[in-house]
C-alpha cells in the first residue's frame, strides 16, 4: 500500500508515493519519472508497473514528482537541477528504513537523471536506466561507473538504438546488463510488464 508524502530538497518541497511493505525490507527503491515537459509524472504507466512489481516482491519503493511537476514546488531544472531531487529522495527513503542495497530506477528523462544522481551517491548500491536516451543525451558519465547497472530498451526504440546501447555497455566498466523488449518501443505500452519483470530480476539477482 502506497502513502502520499512530501520531503525536502533545498528550499522545495517534493511530494511522492511511498511504499514501506514490511519492517524487515532489506531492498529500497526510488522510481524516476520520464521528461516533464512531454507529460511525465509519478503515475507513467512504466513507473507504475515497476513499482507494482517491486512491491508485490516484498520491496520498498519511493516514486516521486520531480520540481515543478503535480504538487512537487519549483520549476523545471532542465534535468541537472533534477539530479538533487532524486538524492533527496534517497534520503526521504533512508529516513524510514535502513535498507541493505538501494536502487535507483528511471524511465528516459529519469533515466539519465537517476543514472547521474545515483552513480554519484554512495548511499546507492545498484541502477536501473530504462529507454535510456543515448541518441540525444551525453552518457560518458557511465564509462566511470563500478556498480551493477541494468539498461532496459525497446528494439523499436529510436531514443534508446539497441546497437548504441551495445557498444556503450561493451566499452563500461562496472558490471552491466543490457535486456532488449522484442517490439517495443520507447513507450511500451502494453509491454510495461516486460520492463518490470527484468528490472525484478536485476534487483533479486
Amino acid at each position: 500500500m502506497e502513502q502520499q508524502i512530501r520531503f525536502p530538497v533545498e528550499d522545495l518541497v517534493l511530494e511522492g508515493l511511498i511504499s514501506l511493505p514490511e519492517p524487515g525490507a532489506r531492498i529500497g527503491i526510488v522510481l524516476c519519472h520520464p521528461h516533464p515537459l512531454y507529460g511525465g509524472e509519478m503515475h507513467n504507466n512504466v513507473v507504475e508497473a515497476m513499482a507494482v512489481s517491486m512491491q508485490r516482491a516484498g520491496h520498498a519503493t519511493l516514486r516521486f514528482n520531480f520540481r515543478g511537476v503535480g504538487g512537487s514546488s519549483g520549476a523545471h531544472g532542465e534535468g541537472v537541477a533534477e539530479i538533487e531531487d532524486v538524492k533527496a529522495a534517497v534520503t526521504c527513503l533512508l529516513q524510514r528504513q535502513a535498507f541493505e542495497t538501494i536502487v535507483v530506477a528511471g524511465y528516459s528523462f529519469g533515466s539519465m537523471v537517476g543514472l547521474r544522481a545515483g552513480a554519484d551517491d554512495t548511499r546507492v548500491d545498484k541502477l536501473i536506466g530504462v529507454a535510456l536516451p543515448i541518441a540525444t543525451r551525453d552518457v560518458s558519465f557511465l564509462k566511470t561507473v563500478a556498480k551493477p547497472t541494468l539498461l532496459v530498451s525497446g528494439d523499436r526504440d529510436q531514443h534508446s538504438p539497441v546497437s548504441e546501447l551495445e557498444a556503450l555497455c561493451a566499452g563500461l566498466t562496472g558490471p552491466t546488463q543490457l535486456v532488449v523488449v522484442a517490439g517495443a518501443d520507447h513507450f511500451f505500452r502494453s509491454r510495461e510488464i516486460d520492463v518490470a519483470d527484468a528490472a525484478l530480476r536485476f534487483i533479486d539477482g
